[in-house]
């Protein structure tokens, strides 16, 4: 009889161990699970910021080509510093 108690004997230890190890994947299991939620949200929330930023972007690109001011692209002046004075002092 000896011989069927160290077998159940082991077995037992097989099985605690066993029931250990699952614990411990669990345990894994759900801290990976509350990372990947927390990622998620991370996610989430960067992506309502940048939905925020081009909505922003978009208002500002409105505004400057609906705006009262409109930037008109610059000549270079052939005329001298003075002459443009002389020509303005006339007014």
């Amino acid at each position: 009889m000896t011989h069927h108690d160290d077998v159940a004997t082991s077995l037992e230890q097989l099985l605690e161990s066993l029931i250990k190890m699952v614990g411990r994947a669990n345990k894994k299991n759900d801290n990976l699970q509350n990372t990947i939620n927390l990622m998620n949200e991370n996610i989430d929330s960067l992506k309502k910021r940048i939905s925020q930023l081009e909505w922003i972007m978009k208002g500002q690109l409105k505004e400057r080509d609906w705006g009262p001011i409109r930037t008109y692209p610059t000549h270079h002046h052939t005329q001298t510093p003075s002459e443009i004075h002389d020509h303005i002092s006339h007014f």
